[in-house]
């Protein structure tokens, strides 16, 4: 299983809402300007993620985005599931697996598989946006 950038976006856009969550909006562009990624695709990126209900916007000049709920109530799983899809490592396990693998039945690999999978989602389930926002704090050397 590979992330693509779109996943890997999805996270940092939401980050940076979280680390910006003053109640206020926060703009796109300002978003794009700090994580350094073109506006363009940042806004194909933020649209699924504003569908899900993740983030609530305002159109306008006045516009931008914030976080629907708090950081601590978004997991790194299901904001790459927005963006991404299922987080399987083969696509047996997509769906529906006796129709997807015929051979489902005798396949000596099935169980390295589903054990990947559990893995993957146990751990991507375990870690939250609020998570992720406390580790960047805590690279932030602060001197008074």
């Amino acid at each position: 299983m590979k992330v693509s950038t779109k996943g890997r976006y999805a996270l940092r856009i939401m980050v940076d809402l979280a680390m910006h969550n003053s109640g206020q909006l926060v703009p796109l562009k300002d978003i794009a300007a700090r994580q350094e990624i073109t506006l363009k695709y940042m806004e194909q990126i933020i649209s699924p993620l504003s569908k899900a209900g993740f983030v609530t916007s305002l159109r306008g000049s006045n516009g931008g985005y914030r976080l629907s709920r708090k950081p601590a109530d978004y997991t790194c799983g299901e904001i790459l599931r927005v963006v991404e899809g299922p987080l399987v490592p083969t696509t047996c396990l997509e769906g529906d697996l006796a129709v997807n693998c015929p051979r489902a039945d005798e396949c000596p690999t099935l169980p390295f598989w589903k054990g990947l999978n559990r893995v993957i989602n146990d751990y991507v389930d375990s870690v939250t946006l609020e998570d992720l926002v406390n580790q960047q704090m805590a690279t932030f050397d602060y001197v008074i």
